[in-house]
């Protein structure tokens, strides 16, 4: 059912990005939707929306993936009444565990993990058991805790030309919309050699300047980051953390404690030095296909800039292909999903040279440090 056929009321919503009221609609498809003149802005999953102490007799709710400070306000009684039915968790902090049941709440999930990895091969297998399980509150713990590791790395500022960064933020969004994520996004170029982009839990994605100097169209870039989407839908960097941090991450996780020395240093190893299987890959693929379909736009890019990286990439510990190995399979699947291009290109001929140079000189002439720590 689509949004236009599931509406939902008015309200008033506040982005978290700029200090004003939107007049928005809301419909209510498969997940909670928040629209402005037809186009969809958010998209809150309705286990993710909790109430908020509210003005009067105005209803104010919040997701838990959404930006801090963005919010909705609701004084149509009916539309109230739509939520609550809708967002069965709408009051979630009543039923909360108390200090005490969190706590046995992460040593039962320590046990569990400890004794399914006796029963089926260990920690990595019950990964994708777990990781889906996480609350997006402890996912994004653990993507600040990765970011920090990020920046060791990459020690360069982040790429800020203007019109560069009103181009990606153009992409991003029209790439949210498409894919319809779980949570929102963030895109972040910064300077580096090294041709890749790479996705952390909670939804941040960094792009690395030596990616845009190889593409040799936005097609290919924009491919590049509807994968990352995928892995972020699909909590696969997360499961690579968990699988690698084992019990102790997961007793980090439930405490909250995500500020150790060892934890992050797996969290950075885990996001930066280790490959996604290829079931994870394939994944990744299907979900960028599917997001550039319903933009117009054609997958075989993608597919194009990975086998042309192939023969130029010394296959460093950074690089792309270590990342997303490409294999003749997942390069026949990308081929075989592509559609030619039935919409416009998302930038301009003057936006796309402005992405490319982004991070101007900067961008190839700084090399990262090879390690996490």
């Amino acid at each position: 059912m689509t949004a236009q056929e599931n509406q939902g009321g008015r309200a008033t919503y506040f982005d978290g990005n700029v200090g004003r009221r939107r007049a928005v609609s809301l419909a209510f498809g498969p997940a909670l939707e928040i629209m402005e003149d037809g186009a969809l802005l958010a998209a809150w999953p309705y286990a993710e929306v909790r109430r908020l102490p509210p003005p009067g007799g105005i209803m104010r709710i919040r997701a838990l993936g959404a930006p801090k400070g963005a919010w909705l306000e609701i004084d149509d009684p009916q539309t109230q009444g739509d939520i609550a039915r809708h967002c069965l968790l709408l009051l979630g902090e009543k039923t909360a565990p108390n200090p005490e049941g969190r706590r046995r709440l992460a040593y039962g999930l320590a046990a569990c993990v400890m004794f399914g990895g006796f029963l089926w091969g260990g920690v990595p297998r019950m990964a994708d058991v777990i990781a889906p399980l996480i609350p997006v509150e402890w996912e994004k713990k653990v993507g600040e805790s990765a970011d920090e590791e990020v920046r060791k790395t990459f020690p360069g500022k982040s790429c800020k030309a203007p019109k560069g960064v009103e181009a990606l933020a153009k992409v991003s969004q029209r790439l949210q919309e498409a894919s319809r994520l779980r949570l929102p996004a963030t895109i972040e170029a910064i300077p580096s050699i090294v041709p890749n982009a790479f996705a952390l839990p909670g939804g941040k994605v960094f792009l690395l300047s030596g990616l845009l100097e190889k593409a040799q169209s936005q097609d290919e870039v924009i491919g590049v980051l509807a994968h990352e989407f995928g892995h972020i839908e699909n909590r696969d960097h997360l499961r690579r953390i968990i699988a690698t941090g084992g019990t102790a991450m997961l007793v980090g996780l439930a405490f909250g404690d995500m500020t150790g020395g060892s934890a992050m240093v797996v969290v950075g190893n885990s996001v930066l030095n280790a490959a996604h299987s290829r079931e994870n890959e394939a994944q990744a693929d299907a979900f960028a296909a599917k997001t550039l379909g319903a933009l117009g736009r054609p997958s075989k890019p993608l597919g194009e800039l990975l086998l042309r990286i192939t023969g130029e990439d010394d296959g460093g510990p950074l690089s792309i292909l270590r990342d997303h190995p490409l294999s003749a399979d997942r390069l026949k699947a990308l081929e075989a999903a592509d559609n030619s291009a039935t919409a416009p290109p998302l930038l301009s001929e003057e936006e796309w040279k402005a992405l490319k140079g982004i991070c101007g000189e900067r961008g190839a002439k700084r090399a990262p440090r090879t390690n996490a720590g």
